[in-house]
């Protein structure tokens, strides 16, 4: 009799745990988002918090346009199910390419945000933009990410506020540049005047180079701003014909050492720029 009251006892402090574990709070899987860019990563990474995996392919201080993408890199797709790439990379990820890995699971969705991203309005906008579209992929957790992204936006524009008055106390506003053209948004949203813009280097020929060196000595340009990623050293030439000042500055957060959010990025390039402008005569 014994055991049978011992058997019973068994089976029902069993049924008991099994109930307790269904019962128990399942977390959710995070959402595996790929990204094109070191642009699109940060700022998932940033409204996404821990409801998202983000891997990003693109090296932050590759050029994204001219990036020759290794197997390994396509294969980061696999496991993801969302791709954010920006709309300018679909000559890239072509549509052959990302079913090359064979997930059935993965959407992709263009980022359409045109400007340059270090400039804090249009970041504002790509925040904005990505925010609704893990809300729509991911609406179990919307209101998370809206929270998210609203802080987020606040603290751009406290940032954007904060880092336009560092460059009109030094002197910033009216300084005529040369610079790529990748720079050319950001260097006039932070006041400067651009007097014309060059592509990448196997783009300057001798022809190219005179006509910046003539507008640049008819205008007094005094700073030459280069793009990482397109060429370091683009203009480092003109800048000496010119006696002006040359400096490189990232588009990409992670492209210089210790810039790996935004934020840090656009410190770093303000920094630069504020170390340029003393050096103008």
């Amino acid at each position: 009799m014994k055991r049978v009251y011992s058997r019973i006892t068994a089976i029902i402090l069993v049924i008991l745990l099994l109930a307790i574990s269904g019962c128990a709070a399942k977390e959710s899987p995070k959402l595996k988002v790929a990204t094109g860019t070191s642009l699109i990563a940060d700022i998932v990474k940033n409204v996404g918090g821990d409801k998202v995996e983000t891997v990003n392919i693109v090296p932050p201080a590759a050029c994204p346009g001219h990036f020759d993408l290794k197997p390994g890199d396509v294969q980061k797709l696999a496991k993801a199910r969302l791709f954010l790439r920006h709309d300018w990379q679909g000559k890239m990820f072509t549509k052959e390419l990302i079913e090359s890995v064979h997930n059935r699971d993965l959407q992709v969705v263009e980022v359409a945000v045109a400007g340059n991203w270090m400039a804090p309005p249009v970041q504002k906008e790509a925040v904005t933009k990505i925010a609704g579209i893990l809300m729509e992929k991911d609406p179990s957790n919307m209101a998370y990410y809206k929270q998210n992204a609203d802080r987020l936006v606040s603290q751009i524009e406290s940032k954007g506020k904060e880092t336009l008055s560092r460059l009109q106390a030094a002197g910033a506003g009216g300084v005529k540049v040369l610079c790529s053209d990748m720079q050319q948004g950001f260097l006039k949203w932070a006041g400067f005047d651009v007097v014309a813009t060059y592509g990448r280097p196997e783009e300057l020929n001798p022809q190219k180079m005179q006509e910046l060196i003539n507008k640049g000595k008819q205008a007094g340009v005094k700073l030459v701003v280069d793009n990482l990623q397109s060429g370091p050293d683009a203009g480092k030439g003109i800048a000496k014909e010119l006696g002006a000042v040359q400096v490189t500055i990232s588009n990409f957060p992670g492209g210089l050492p210790q810039t790996d959010t935004w934020s840090a990025a656009l410190d770093k390039n303000v920094e630069l720029l504020l170390d340029a402008l003393k050096e103008v005569k």
